[in-house]
Order: structure tokens, then C-alpha cells, then sequence
């Protein structure tokens, strides 16, 4: 009886999500076999007939040391941010789920750089980074910390760790967000439990806050690792096509409409798809994989 009644709850399932994946197969799932299709082509934007040349294109993308300098960048860019986003998010979590005066304005206040439009905080802060009329040079001169102003987004050295930092500013708030509406549903006899143990603040975030918070923790990092490994607008607001930023979107995005080969660009979009879903899948089976038992 409780079988039957299971399957009759798949059934039903099925049935509900059966209108969701005919959207999602129209509005992505169009698109995402257009693009793989043009990746075998050589079309261009400029029109006209387009022919097959089979790998061609992936070939030329795998010996393009342009394309490999925009990997390592990618990489970068989203292991450095997505690691200073998780530590300053969990760390800001705990201080707003603290009982403390003022906490509501608080909370509210960490929102404000998540609520700006990413085009305009990268274009605010391209203006606060100028070398020239910066207002980040002219703090920096005034304190001392600096002896001449320092172009931020031009130097090789110095551009990425700039868009890191705009990125972390960003987009930290969306990990306090997640990560502390899953604080919220720690329960409180357990720290209290703990504590009567003898357990320190440390030991009870440990064996108490953190299983509890493993899987909501798991999502944040995997939503911001897909986020920073197809991240376009705030690098290219910022810095454009610059060689020492460029991230796999940049690249296909060049490719595709400043050069107009649509074949090759669909290439490099086609292989940035491929990183973020082994990407994925890679999270996912770290995240079962390292879960307790009773959690798989």
C-alpha cells in the first residue's frame, strides 16, 4: 500500500514538473543546442551561408594561448573571490545572528552593495580605481599608504586583485544572506546542550552550527562558484578586454561580436559551459561525498 501510494506521488510529480522542463527545454534548452550546433560551423554575424568544419574550431581554440591565459584567469578569479566571499559571509553571519544592539540596521546595511546593479557598482568603482582623479588614490595618498597614485585597472599586477576585491564587496552579501537565514534554524537548546557540556564558542560552531548549516553552506558555494566561472559584466565594465582579466566569457564575447565569427565564439561559449557543469558535478559529489552519513 505504501509502495503504491509512493508511486502514485512520483506520477503526480512528474505530471506537476512536466510544464517547468517543456519551459526550461524552450527558453534553455533552444539556445544551448544552437550555440553546441555553431560551435561545428564556421557562421559568422555578418550573415551569409555558413558550412560544417567539424572540431575545427575547438582545435584552434586549444592551441589559442589567449584561450588558456582566459581559463587561468577564470580560475582564478573564482577561487580567490568565492573563498574571501565564504570566509567574510560566514564570518559577518555570525557576528548579525549575535543578539546585538542595532542588528536590524545592520543586516540591512550589509544588503546595500547586493542591491546595486552590478553594471553600476563596476562602473562606480572603475571611477574610484582611476589613476588620475581616484578617489581611492587620494585616500591612499592622504594616509601614507602610497607615495604616487597608482593605476589600479591598468597595471597587469594589480588589475585582477582590483576586480577580485569589487567582486568580493558585491557579492559578499549574498552569502551573509544565505548563510544566515540557515543560522536561524540552528537550535538553540543544542549550543545550550553543548555548553553545559563544556563545550567552548569554537567547539560548539564546529560539532553544533556547522552540520547544521553544511547544506545551506554548500549551496551559497556552489550558486557563487557558477556566478564567478561565467563572470562578463563586471570585468568587462571595468577593465574591457584587457588580457590580464579577460575570463572565458570575455573571450567568446570578443570573438563573437567584435570579430564576428559566431562559429568560434559559440566554440568558447560551448567549452565555458562545459567547465561550469563539471564544475558543478564536481561540488555536488564533494558535497555527498564529505556529508555525514546520515545526511547522503
Amino acid at each position: 500500500m505504501r509502495r503504491s501510494v509512493a508511486a502514485q506521488r512520483r506520477r503526480d510529480a512528474g505530471w506537476f514538473l512536466l510544464p517547468l522542463l517543456a519551459a526550461l527545454l524552450i527558453v534553455a534548452g533552444w539556445p544551448l543546442a544552437r550555440t553546441i550546433w555553431l560551435s561545428f560551423t564556421d557562421a559568422s554575424l555578418a550573415g551569409g551561408a555558413h558550412g560544417f568544419v567539424g572540431i575545427e574550431n575547438y582545435a584552434f581554440l586549444m592551441g589559442d594561448p589567449d584561450w588558456w591565459r582566459a581559463v587561468r584567469n577564470t580560475l582564478v578569479f573564482a577561487t580567490v573571490s568565492v573563498a574571501l566571499e565564504t570566509a567574510l559571509g560566514l564570518g559577518i553571519a555570525l557576528v548579525l545572528d549575535a543578539q546585538i544592539r542595532g542588528r536590524g540596521l545592520l543586516r540591512a546595511a550589509v544588503l546595500v552593495p547586493w542591491a546595486i546593479p552590478t553594471v553600476v557598482s563596476a562602473q562606480l568603482w572603475a571611477w574610484m580605481l582611476h589613476d588620475q582623479y581616484g578617489v581611492i588614490n587620494e585616500v591612499l595618498l592622504a594616509l601614507g599608504v602610497i607615495d604616487v597614485p597608482r593605476a589600479w585597472l591598468a597595471d597587469r599586477t594589480l588589475a585582477m586583485a582590483s576586480v577580485i576585491a569589487v567582486d568580493v564587496w558585491k557579492t559578499t552579501p549574498f552569502m551573509v544572506l544565505l548563510l544566515l537565514a540557515a543560522l536561524q534554524t540552528v537550535p538553540v537548546e543544542l549550543h545550550e546542550a553543548a555548553q553545559v557540556d563544556g563545550a567552548g564558542p569554537i567547539r560548539r560552531f564546529m560539532v553544533v552550527t556547522l552540520p547544521v548549516i553544511r547544506p545551506a553552506l554548500l549551496v551559497a558555494v556552489i550558486f557563487r562558484s557558477l556566478d564567478a566561472l561565467r563572470i562578463f559584466d563586471l570585468i568587462y565594465v571595468m577593465v574591457g578586454n584587457a588580457s590580464a582579466t579577460a575570463t572565458m566569457a570575455v573571450y567568446a564575447r570578443q570573438h563573437m561580436v567584435d570579430f564576428q565569427d559566431a562559429g568560434y565564439g559559440s566554440a568558447a561559449s560551448t567549452l565555458l559551459f562545459a567547465v561550469i557543469a563539471l564544475a558543478t558535478a564536481l561540488f555536488i559529489t564533494l558535497g555527498r561525498l564529505t556529508a555525514p552519513p546520515a545526511a547522503r
